[in-house]
């Protein structure tokens, strides 16, 4: 191939700011890494970061956990889900969600999505009305939103509380409404390859109290409720501290001391992953064969990674694709592979749920394609990679005529 390799690496994240340094050193040092142990007159750093979390998001109240994954489990469960209950979720999203759902007891159902990525309000109608189902966990697949006035008028309608998955969007929102702030609640994610990186970690936010109260009983407080500032009064925990058990989630100090100084230049790194993101979109405008989601002027979205779709491409082009592009040092991922993959997979691997058939989704996850796009990347970088990746879907495309 007459291209230059790309050199970069697709896992590398930013160093942590040095201010995040020292604020874990100042941590370590302290030896109080459990949240609720502070010495008299100090806050600890997972109740400033609640407090914080929930000013950027203009929510009432903030629980920090373990992860996001942990956060959806016992979101679910405050939501008051039994044994046995349908909760409707995203064909198309990753393994934790309908695992959360599972974890929690409940009974997974797919609903369809559209070529644009996003839910298909049509299929989630139908499948309201064929399981009866009254909780959906949205999953904001890579950060991408659907329309959340449509949905929430459905959902609404129908009686079906929802639960938002925003492990890919952190700081997005929909009409100037921060994403996470249309559900009952939302769970977010500080993964290492989420927006803001404490290698493991989440957050919930909530604007109902009983809800959040359940929450913190889950996440492990003890009777030690009233530390958390960004939560409701003692008399709302009252009423659910003897019947509420304890999952022993919490997030710990460390954690929290490193992602304070993240959050607070989120919007910032936002601007820098959706310059790099444009990039790389601009030149696929320039492709006959690569079709990317196309996003509503209602969306503000996060573009820490980007996915496209080579819809004329038969399974072994794709092999071939993804094969030719890491040739050259562009690591993609694509949702039709038969086996799962690292964090890719797709509905037919989660054998742990009843198979359901979702061929709209199939259709669509077999020419699917994903990168990430990390801010180790130069806009430069970006550049070179939108070449390979444009270049590849010609090649293969050229060669099968």
């Amino acid at each position: 191939m007459s291209i230059s390799a790309f050199t970069g690496v697709f896992t590398q994240q930013e160093a942590l700011p040095e201010v995040a340094q020292q604020a874990a050193l100042a941590q370590l040092a302290s030896g109080r890494l459990h949240r609720y142990n502070t010495v008299e007159g100090e806050t600890a750093e997972t109740v400033l970061l609640e407090q914080e979390f929930a000013e950027y998001m203009g929510a009432k109240y903030c629980l920090a956990c373990t992860s996001g994954g942990y956060a959806l489990h016992i979101g679910l469960l405050a939501l008051g889900l039994e044994k046995g209950e349908a909760v409707m979720t995203n064909a198309y999203t990753l393994s934790p969600v309908p695992g959360a759902i599972v974890n929690a007891g409940g009974v997974p159902v797919l609903v369809e999505i559209t070529d644009d990525l996003v839910l298909d309000l049509e299929d989630l109608v139908l499948k309201i009305e064929q399981s009866g189902a009254k909780k959906l966990m949205l999953s904001h697949m890579r950060g991408y939103l659907v329309d959340m006035t449509a949905l929430m008028a459905i959902c609404d309608q129908h009686g079906v509380d929802v639960i938002e998955d925003c492990a890919h969007t952190m700081g997005a929102s929909w009409n100037g409404i921060k994403s996470g702030k249309f559900g009952k609640i939302a769970c977010y994610s500080t993964q290492t390859y989420k927006h803001i990186n404490s290698g493991e970690g989440g957050l919930i936010i909530s604007d109902d109290e009983d809800i959040i109260a359940k929450c913190v009983l889950h996440s492990g407080s003890y009777m030690l409720y009233e530390t958390h500032t960004a939560a409701p009064s003692a008399e709302v925990f009252e009423r659910h501290k003897y019947i509420t058990p304890n999952f022993s989630g919490r997030m710990d100090n460390l954690r929290a001391a490193i992602l304070r100084p993240q959050l607070a230049n989120l919007d910032q790194s936002i601007e820098r992953w959706n310059k790099r993101y444009h990039i790389i979109a601009e030149c696929f405008k320039q492709s006959d064969v690569i079709v990317y989601g196309q996003r509503s002027d209602a969306e503000y979205f996060v573009g820490s990674s980007l996915q496209f779709r080579l819809p004329t491409f038969s399974v072994q082009q794709m092999l071939d694709y993804v094969a030719a592009c890491n040739e050259l040092g562009v690591v993609v991922k694509w949702f039709g592979e038969q086996a799962p993959k690292g964090y890719t997979s797709n509905h037919h691997s989660w054998q742990y749920i009843n198979p359901q058939p979702c061929p709209k989704t199939d259709k669509t996850l077999s020419t699917l394609c994903d990168i990430r796009i990390p801010l180790t990347f130069t806009e430069a970088d970006c550049q070179h990679i939108s070449e390979i990746l444009c270049y590849c879907a010609e090649f293969i495309n050229q060669q099968e005529q």
